[in-house]
């Protein structure tokens, strides 16, 4: 990415609230010309009024490549340039894949896959020849086994696949302006887990570092300074799934103690939480 040139539009997927809404404000401090896209369109509305007059929303389903399409066509047409994608919407239900509803399972892999995939390739299409940046909030549930989260793990190793394959492919093609980084976030303090602290399906989110969503948008600011095609948030948890990834029998047999982890985790906040 050309650091030195003015930035020009930037698309956020999944930003009407949560992180994908810092995510937006981040880049609208960076001076970007802002769509942020939601499928709630009431939250793409509030989100964009909240971050600037000058800030653009539209309600996108990120499953429709023709609403996707439309987006990037949008900012292109506001912006002149589309200089920055950020592929964020995803959907997390826990539980094991067979006792998950079909249109559930489907549901997160049409969202956090297919929507990861139509994101990318809208993006590629229009900074081809100009340049630009793709950044893929993927989870290190892409990076390893995830027990509780199987359907949404399978999501997110597709998201990653894809996406690494993808710029592999970009190097080989000889298109060197479009750079693609994926950001693989432990578990984050946001309304997706919110409702998960007497979940025990999603004790491993719990089992590590606790992450902030300001933490998760400072790894995205660093990526766009300096793209890399992986960045697991913090680190030291994606030396462990890599780890676990490299040696999956020693992984499975460590699961228990990271479950066990993170159900104590989850009773320690339970305990703080107020009473309603």
């Amino acid at each position: 990415m050309n650091l030195n040139r003015p930035p020009a539009g930037a698309v956020v997927t999944g930003a009407g609230r949560g992180l994908g809404r810092l995510i937006a404000a981040a880049l609208v401090q960076r001076r970007h010309h802002v769509l942020v896209t939601d499928v709630d369109e009431e939250a793409a509305r509030a989100a964009a009024a909240e971050l600037g007059p000058d800030v653009l929303w539209a309600a996108v389903d990120v499953r429709d490549e023709v609403q996707v399409a439309a987006a990037r066509d949008r900012i292109v047409a506001e912006a002149g340039r589309l200089d920055v994608w950020v592929n964020n919407a995803g959907v997390l239900v826990t539980g094991p894949a067979w006792e998950q509803p079909p249109d559930v399972r489907r549901l997160m892999l049409e969202v956090n896959a297919l929507g990861t995939v139509n994101g990318t390739v809208a993006a590629i299409e229009a900074m081809r020849g100009t340049g630009g940046h793709i950044v893929n909030v993927v989870s290190l549930a892409g990076l390893t086994a995830v027990p509780g989260e199987a359907v949404y793990a399978a999501s997110k190793h597709a998201a990653i696949g894809f996406s690494l394959s993808t710029l592999a492919d970009l190097r080989l093609a000889g298109i060197k302006e479009i750079d693609l980084s994926c950001v693989c976030p432990d578990g984050i303090w946001t309304p997706m887990l919110h409702d998960k602290l007497d979940d025990p399906a999603s004790a491993l989110s719990f089992s590590g570092k606790l992450l902030m969503p300001e933490e998760v948008v400072d790894a995205v600011r660093k990526v766009l300074d300096r793209p890399r095609p992986v960045t697991a948030v913090p680190g030291w948890r994606g030396l462990q799934a890599r780890l676990a990834d490299a040696l999956p029998s020693f992984g499975l047999r460590a699961v228990p103690l990271a479950v066990a982890q993170g159900k104590r985790v989850q009773r320690k906040m339970l305990a703080k939480r107020p009473s309603v």
